[in-house]
């Protein structure tokens, strides 16, 4: 389990957080892009039907990108933005040349936070999911997760952030 959170942004009310609205326990990992570029951070272990701050300080950008398991039942909240991950605890910069470097390539899923200062992800049941809500119209990057793909309601559109974009 991670022993705090990591401090981004300005100091205020704004965080990051994940809350597990499922029956198992859970293991999350996140990653974003800030002015040193991009980072992914886990795991942050989460009980069943709790949530947990994972980035306090306003939030720094538009969009996050969070992938999770499931440890009681398997499964797993995954996307298309790959991005490096470890089997235990770590902060690691950069995205590409994951397997070279040591690391897994996972893929994540998209959060769009519309910039607020302050955003909350629901990991649901794949039964319990609410309707999925696209990103405006005339956007070519929008992807949808595979079928069967457990997913949060707020990120259906996974994106390759090694893919040149700027955020």
């Amino acid at each position: 389990m991670r022993d705090g959170a990591l401090r981004i942004g300005r100091f205020g009310r704004g965080y990051f957080r994940l809350c597990n609205n499922t029956g198992s326990r859970v293991g999350v990992a996140v990653g974003y892009k800030d002015a040193d570029g991009w980072t992914t951070e886990g795991w942050w272990n989460l009980p069943s039907r709790t949530c947990e701050t994972v980035l306090k300080g306003n939030l720094v950008a538009r969009y996050y990108y969070v992938y999770a398991i499931d440890y009681d039942h398997g499964g797993e909240w995954m996307g298309q933005a790959y991005m490096c991950t470890r089997d235990r605890e770590f902060t690691i910069r950069g995205v590409a040349d994951c397997l070279a470097r040591g690391y897994d390539r996972t893929g994540f899923f998209e959060v769009d936070t519309g910039e607020q200062a302050a955003w909350t992800v629901q990991l649901t049941e794949s039964s319990e999911q609410s309707p999925q809500h696209p990103l405006p119209a005339g956007n070519p990057l929008t992807q949808h997760p595979p079928a069967g793909a457990r997913t949060s309601p707020a990120a259906p559109t996974p994106l390759n952030p090694s893919g040149g974009q700027s955020r």
